[in-house]
């Protein structure tokens, strides 16, 4: 079984607009909090660990790139 657990960042005012996150030995999967029955996205461990430390330490251009799309 799973073990499902939503962002720290998630609050009562929007705690249902998050994703969650299930640590496996060898990947990382991610659903969406509002409907967890649908599909779920899978990234390997470093590829995910490397995606996170990217929007932690560049998040200016992160938001640059979703306000221009």
């Amino acid at each position: 079984m799973d073990n499902w657990r939503k962002s720290s960042y998630s609050g009562p005012d929007d705690g249902n607009n998050c994703v969650e996150i299930s640590t496996r030995p060898t990947h990382i999967a991610v659903r969406d909090s509002k409907i967890p029955t649908r599909a779920t996205l899978t990234f390997r461990k470093g590829a995910f660990t490397a995606f996170v430390e990217t929007v932690r330490t560049d998040t200016g251009h992160l938001h640059a790139a979703v306000e221009a799309n």
